[in-house]
């Protein structure tokens, strides 16, 4: 699985994403969200793997432990890198995640990377203990979310980057810290409101950046791309 930036595809069609791919010269890590994959299903995903891109398969599921497990089964057969659940759906949920993947990846595979979404990277301290009734801060929800996640066996968590060096303090460095809300200094923070540069997201201790409109609504895309990739490698 590379560690370049992943870029999120936020596009509703195959058309829009093969048109904004195309200036680029090489394999990417890319992201495939709820809107690209409702609109256009396993088949876009089946194109970007053909292409040489590593995909990461932000479906976020949270259901009961067989529903959860048996849709792995079958996602697992899309040879995707990296895939994720609601950490809030709990320990039995993910364990089943986790085994519903092993079960549907082809013999001499590897297994996707699975991960557990944390707090949302749009939601603030106040949102989660009036909206979700817990009384506990941030920080404590994200950190019982990690040591949640790695207790069922799961590769890593997606956090802000404020927690991510926590995690790797209570989780270990190989336990993944895959970080969305990234933006350039000068760039809108949008609906995030956790967020932080590239080089902040390294300096404290993302071990991924998931980067969207910062590439996908610049005005020159590969560049934009280039330079999140410089100020993310050096920080390495």
């Amino acid at each position: 699985m590379k560690n370049s930036p992943i870029i999120a595809l936020d596009f509703s069609s195959a058309e829009e994403v093969y048109h904004f791919l195309t200036p680029f010269e090489h394999s990417l890590f890319v992201k495939v969200g709820m809107e690209l994959f409702m609109q256009e299903g396993p088949a876009i995903v089946y194109k970007l793997k053909e292409k040489g891109h590593d995909v990461f398969l932000d479906l976020k599921l949270h259901d009961i432990p067989n529903t959860v497990g048996q849709a792995m089964k079958g996602l697992a057969r899309l040879g995707v890198d990296l895939i994720n659940v609601h950490a809030a759906g709990g320990e039995s949920m993910m364990a089943r995640a986790r085994e519903g993947l092993e079960a549907g990846t082809s013999v001499g595979k590897v297994r996707p990377a699975i991960i557990g979404v944390t707090q949302l990277t749009s939601t603030s301290e106040k949102q989660m203990q009036e909206e979700q009734l817990i009384k506990q801060t941030l920080e404590e929800s994200v950190l019982h979310y990690a040591r949640l996640s790695q207790k069922a066996g799961l590769d890593g968590v997606v956090c802000s980057v404020l927690e991510a060096k926590k995690i790797a303090e209570a989780c270990g460095g190989d336990f993944l810290r895959v970080t969305p809300g990234i933006r350039l200094s000068t760039g809108e923070a949008h609906d995030q409101v956790r967020v932080a540069t590239p080089s902040n997201a390294k300096k404290l201790g993302s071990s991924h950046i998931v980067v969207g409109r910062a590439i996908t609504e610049a005005e020159n895309p590969v560049e934009a791309y280039k330079t999140i990739l410089k100020m993310w490698e050096e920080q390495a």
